[in-house]
């Protein structure tokens, strides 16, 4: 299927322990140029525990004025991580991104492993690549002129 999400995802996940702190954890995303992180537990080695994101990091590091390097991964992250099927459709996972307000899903195969994830970029290279934008803008335009011709009628 051309647009389903295992189509799109980033396969490498890049993951951060819960021990870790913060400043670890931001350091990693900028060092890979990645906006999250997959939560684990390296030590015994269980399955995902969480994720942390730009967001996460935003909302509950600085703007808290709190130092980065005083806060564990494990007290940011966002838990239980969304997830989604690599054979759902882009459009699935993007209903399930708004309506879960998250940015992020993990895909999982259907032992439930990690298999990649699917961040707001992947969907922007999507939608350039899919978007005819030719339609959208005469879309857009019958639109206008409809309302300037309902604006005349009323006058």
């Amino acid at each position: 299927m051309e647009n389903a999400v295992k189509s799109i995802m980033s396969a490498k996940i890049e993951t951060v322990d819960i021990l870790d702190t913060a400043y670890t954890a931001a350091k990693k995303m900028r060092d890979k140029k990645i906006s999250s992180l997959v939560v684990v537990d390296k030590k015994n080695k269980t399955e995902p525990l969480g994720i942390i994101t730009e967001r996460d990091l935003v909302h509950r590091v600085c703007a808290k004025g709190v130092s980065s390097k005083d806060v564990a991964v494990q007290q940011i992250m966002s838990t239980p991580i969304a997830t989604i099927d690599p054979n759902s459709t882009v459009e699935v996972a993007a209903d399930l991104m708004l309506n879960n307000k998250v940015r992020h899903l993990l895909v999982v195969d259907e032992d439930r492993r990690p298999i990649g994830i699917l961040a707001p970029s992947d969907l922007n290279k999507y939608l350039r690549a899919n978007i005819n934008l030719d339609r959208v803008r005469t879309r857009i335009l019958e639109g206008l002129i409809e309302e300037e011709e309902m604006g005349d009628v009323q006058k």
